[in-house]
């Protein structure tokens, strides 16, 4: 997504290959992501107290999966799966109590533009460094109208710091992971 409204860009340096450190990223579980089990609990309780969604999974079991398998479960899309990088998006309403996930396919993806949602794209990167790789993870927000970018606005600057120490932790549980602790 070229053009965009909102992004978040952390890195890491891995002492392993860029196909391992992106194996890893893949593998990652939300048990290694306990903040971001607290926080994704924390952004659904309203939801879930007002009945508007329910667990698809429980607990144990969406602790034990892999974190991109979850996304990719609940609405996301895998836009780009290479050696070097994986890209996953998702369209809709973030700032509303249920997210308003709006199911699209990956060939819509790119030109999905419904008024009032806004598009999210994610990817980790890895290229080769003296000592293995450096491992960037970016995520970049494209409102589709005014409206959108406004309310996306506003809802970004409650969650940005929780995302951003989320991305952060992924980073370093696939650090761990890639460098074999």
């Amino acid at each position: 997504m070229p053009e965009f409204d909102f992004n978040e860009v952390h890195s890491t340096l891995v002492a392993a290959s860029p196909e391992r450190a992106l194996a890893a990223a893949r593998e990652v579980t939300a048990r290694e992501l306990p903040l971001m089990r607290a926080l994704m609990g924390l952004r659904t309780l309203p939801a879930r107290v007002l009945g508007l969604v329910q667990r698809r999974d429980d607990p144990p079991k969406v602790a034990a999966g892999p974190v991109i398998g979850g996304m990719i479960r609940n609405g996301f899309l895998v836009l780009a799966d290479r050696d070097d990088e994986l890209v996953v998006g998702v369209a809709g309403r973030f700032w509303a109590l249920n997210s308003g996930i709006a199911r699209v396919g990956a060939e819509e993806f790119d030109g999905f533009n419904t008024p009032g949602h806004a598009k999210a794209v994610m990817d980790f990167h890895a290229e080769r460094a003296p000592g293995g790789c450096l491992l960037s993870t970016e995520t970049r927000i494209k409102a589709t109208d005014q409206a959108a970018r406004r309310s996306f606005g506003r809802y970004w600057r409650v969650v940005h710091p929780g995302s951003a120490l989320i991305r952060r932790g992924w980073l370093r549980a696939v650090k761990r992971r890639a460098e074999g602790g």
